[in-house]
């Protein structure tokens, strides 16, 4: 995450989504998206509009060759963290579901938002890729399917902590057996120095 990134959601969250300077005034949420290798939740600020029920996204990287990393993300794993300033001065967070638009649709939508500000319009025309307008949609916690899918989504993610925890418990077991072996060796062997037995770091020998 780049430094200025991280102050924009620092003042953010500290002052109920008002931010200052370049950025007073603008409409923008922080949207927390699962990592599409990693799973780990990554928060980017993004600028949006309500378009009734639903917000909408841009992933315009500003005119950048290359889509954002927060659409990969999002087009790998649609469910989603949004995080917007309310009138009262606080912070709403809510789960959300993501929907790339497309066609005609995508079109429309980004050209009202072009000239709305005129910066995406620089945007687009600076970039050979298509700009993505994404549309985020509140999840409705009481609806039974909703939860559903917010469950097997977490187990999941879960699951495959659990997966990267034993690889990697099993990665340092393996390790560790190999150099109380290369320890045992050198004091066998009238080895000083563990290092000639074996490429592993060793730095004393351990036998329990």
């Amino acid at each position: 995450m780049s430094e200025v990134n991280q102050q924009v959601i620092e003042e953010f969250r500290a002052n109920g989504g008002r931010l200052g300077g370049m950025f007073e005034g603008a409409n923008l949420l922080l949207l927390t998206t699962p990592g599409a290798l990693s799973g780990r939740p990554r928060t980017n600020p993004a600028v949006y509009v309500r378009d009734g029920a639903r917000l909408l996204v841009f992933a315009s990287n500003a005119g950048g060759p290359k889509h954002p990393a927060w659409f990969h993300n999002l087009s790998a794993d649609p469910h989603v963290t949004v995080e917007l300033g309310t009138p009262e001065g606080t912070v709403e967070r809510f789960a959300a579901t993501a929907a790339v638009t497309e066609g005609a649709e995508r079109n429309r939508l980004y050209a009202e938002q072009a000239s709305r500000e005129p910066g995406f319009a620089a945007y687009q025309a600076a970039t050979d890729r298509t700009i993505p307008v994404v549309a985020l949609h509140r999840v409705d916690l009481g609806d039974p399917s909703r939860r559903r899918a917010i469950a097997d989504h977490l187990a999941k993610v879960h699951a495959e902590l659990r997966t990267e925890l034993a690889a990697l418990r099993e990665g340092l077991d393996t390790e560790a057996t190999e150099a109380q072996r290369a320890a045992v060796r050198a004091v066998r062997y009238g080895v000083r120095n563990p290092r000639k037995v074996t490429g592993l770091r060793v730095t004393k020998p351990s036998f329990s």
